[in-house]
């Protein structure tokens, strides 16, 4: 789970190379002992993710924060914003763009396609599966992350909770308009936390990643809009390759 936060962070770098009000925990909350696991805290995680498995046809736009560490220590901050468009069980458009670059991925049940618009070049790869399946299958075999990917894992065995070494509710906070329930975890190297809506229908309004394995405790942040009522058609996820456009072959990863 968190490698796949991460790489949120890591897709804002790539695509580069951008909130909360200030929160407080509970009045007499004492802290919680180190890496104590709330189970509150891991059930308003799995909560969260049996919702957004409910959810069939919705768009998010984010906000991409990631830091790159130079290598006298000093931190570069890098920005990027992505837009999804999403069909349950097994179509997406995804949007991916900086001042530096662009990039699409397409995927209509069968097919998926990545098009970088400025060189105008697309690949496509046969593949049949779920949401879940495609976000694992193209990091696994092509090192592809989708943005946010954990949207269409948590709430499913892809997503274990049992690997979480430390969970703790750290209050409420406004992330835009919306009043949420902030969420911290450790897990292995990483510290992330998360911000979800109130209420009985929780959604992930922001994510932010520290990497505790660098000694500069490099960042990743995403701010997460949602549309639970888009008006988008289906015809999104067919792409027809532009005039001029060329096909390239994606290259799998090297076996180790």
């Amino acid at each position: 789970m968190v490698r796949r936060l991460l790489a949120l962070g890591l897709l804002a770098i790539s695509l580069a190379a951008p909130g909360s009000h200030a929160q407080t925990a509970p009045a007499g909350t004492a802290p919680p002992p180190a890496n104590a696991v709330d189970p509150g805290s891991i059930q308003a995680l799995k909560d969260m993710g049996a919702h957004l498995q409910t959810l069939k046809r919705f768009q998010v736009s984010i906000e991409l924060t990631g830091e790159r560490v130079l290598a006298d220590g000093q931190k570069l901050q890098h920005m990027a914003t992505a837009d999804l468009d999403v069909v349950r069980p097994n179509k997406l458009r995804a949007r991916m763009s900086s001042a530096r670059s662009e990039r699409e991925l397409i995927y209509d049940g069968k097919t998926v396609t990545l098009f970088t618009p400025a060189l105008n070049y697309y690949s496509r790869v046969e593949l049949v599966d779920t949401l879940g399946g495609l976000v694992n299958r193209l990091q696994e075999k092509f090192g592809v992350e989708v943005p946010l990917s954990d949207l269409f894992l948590w709430g499913t065995p892809a997503a274990p909770v049992d690997k979480i070494e430390a969970a703790m509710n750290a209050g409420q906070a406004f992330v835009g308009d919306d009043l949420c329930d902030h969420y911290a975890f450790r897990q292995g190297q990483f510290d992330w936390q998360i911000w979800m809506t109130t209420g009985s229908r929780p959604l992930p309004r922001k994510l932010v990643v520290t990497n505790r394995a660098d000694e500069a405790r490099p960042q990743s942040i995403s701010l997460i809009d949602w549309n639970l009522k888009p008006t988008f058609k289906d015809s999104v996820f067919a792409f027809t390759p532009p005039k001029g456009s060329s096909a390239v072959q994606i290259v799998p990863l090297k076996s180790k």
